[in-house]
C-alpha cells in the first residue's frame, strides 16, 4: 500500500550514510559504516544493485528530494530490496530518492546488507519502540498483521524528522513500475491523508488533530469488542474517513498475494498499473522459491536481488 503524509505541507505515504539523531525510545539512527559485519546465516545474501544516476533536468535542492518510508524486517527484507530497486530503476531522478527505514529489533546485519546492496543509496534508519503499541494490538486475520512493526506507520509523524515536509509510506511487498515522482506530485487539496482510492497524509494537520491518539482509541475499542478483521489499516480508515484524497487505483494494484485464508492466486485488476502490491497471504519470493508461483509473481521476479535466486521462470 502507498500512503502520502505531510509534516509542513503534505505527507505522502507511499539513504548518504550518516544519521542525524541519537537513539531514543521511539526514533534512533545509526552510522552504517560502523556496523558492517558478515551476513548472519539467517539473512539472505543479495547481489549489488546497479548504480542509478539522475537524468537531465533533475534538481539538487532540498525541495527536489522525494522521501520514502518503509519498514525493515528480516522476514520481508527480500521484498524491501526488490521494492527499492524497482523505484530506483523507474525513477527519472533516482539520486533524489531518500529512504527512511523503520525497525524494531536491532540487527546490524540488516543495515549493512542495505549498504552493500545499494552502496549509493541515500537512507536513514530509525528505531520504532514496540512498547508504543504494547497492549493495544488485537489478533487479526493473519499473525503477520499483528506484529508491532506493522503499526509503525501510525507513528510516522512522531518518528520522521520535522524538517522532512513529505513522505511516501510503502509496504515491503510492492513493486513500483512507474516514476514515483508522479505519486509524489499528487495535489492533496488540503486533506490529511491521500491514498490510492484507499491512502496520503498532512503531518501538520496530523499532529494538530492528534490523529495518532484517535487511531489508538479505535485500537482500544477493537481490544474490547472485535469490529474489524485486518491489522493496522482499519483504525486508520475509521479515523481518516472523509479526510482522504483519492489517488488513482493504478498506484495500488492490491491483493496479488491472494486470498487471505487460502492464498489462492489472483489476477491483475483492469486498467493501467503503476504499483503492484502483493497484499494477502502469499508473497512472491516464497511462491517462486517453492516453484509454485502465481502468474503475477513473474512480474516481481526481475527485481529480486537475492543472490541464490533460481526462479521457476528461468528454468
Amino acid at each position: 500500500m502507498a500512503l502520502i503524509w505531510s509534516f509542513l505541507s503534505h505527507l505522502l505515504l507511499l539513504g548518504l550514510l550518516s544519521f542525524l539523531h541519537p537513539f531514543t525510545t521511539t526514533v534512533g539512527s545509526i552510522r552504517v559504516g560502523t556496523v558492517i559485519r558478515k551476513p548472519s546465516p539467517e539473512l539472505p545474501i543479495f547481489r549489488e544493485a546497479p548504480s542509478f544516476r539522475n537524468g537531465d533536468g533533475c534538481g539538487s535542492q532540498e525541495s527536489d528530494i522525494i522521501h520514502v518510508a518503509m519498514t525493515l524486517d528480516v522476514n520481508y527484507l527480500r521484498g524491501t530490496m526488490a521494492a527499492v530497486l524497482s523505484m530506483l530503476q523507474h525513477s527519472t531522478c533516482p539520486e533524489n530518492l531518500s529512504f527512511h527505514f523503520l525497525f524494531v529489533h536491532y540487527e546490524p546485519e540488516l543495515f549493512s546488507s542495505i549498504n552493500s546492496t545499494f552502496p549509493f543509496l541515500n537512507f536513514k534508519i530509525y528505531r520504532f519502540d514496540s512498547k508504543r503499541v504494547q497492549g493495544k494490538i488485537s489478533r487479526s486475520i493473519r499473525q503477520a498483521l499483528d506484529q508491532p512493526l506493522n503499526y509503525a506507520r501510525i507513528y510516522l509523524a512522531d518518528i520522521i524528522p520535522t524538517h522532512v515536509r513529505r513522505v511516501i509510506y510503502l509496504d515491503s511487498d510492492i513493486i513500483v513500475v512507474d516514476d514515483v515522482a508522479k505519486l509524489w506530485d499528487v495535489d492533496m487539496e488540503d486533506k490529511v491523508v491521500a491514498a490510492p482510492e484507499y491512502c496520503h497524509a498532512n503531518f501538520n494537520k496530523w499532529r494538530k488533530g492528534e490523529y495518532t491518539q484517535k487511531v489508538e482509541e479505535w485500537m482500544a475499542v477493537q481490544k474490547q469488542k472485535r469490529i474489524y478483521q485486518l491489522g493496522s489499516l482499519p483504525p486508520f480508515l475509521l479515523v481518516f474517513a472523509g479526510n482522504i484524497k483519492a489517488v488513482d487505483h493504478r498506484w495500488n494494484q492490491h491483493g496479488l498475494g491472494g486470498d487471505n485464508f487460502e492464498g489462492k492466486c489472483r489476477s491483475l485488476h483492469p486498467g493501467p498499473i503503476s504499483l503492484l502490491h502483493w497484499s494477502g497471504k502469499g508473497k512472491p519470493w516464497l511462491r517462486l522459491d517453492s516453484r509454485k508461483p502465481c502468474i503475477v509473481d513473474h512480474l516481481w521476479a526481475p527485481y529480486d536481488l537475492y543472490r541464490s535466486s533460481r526462479h521457476y521462470l528461468e528454468e
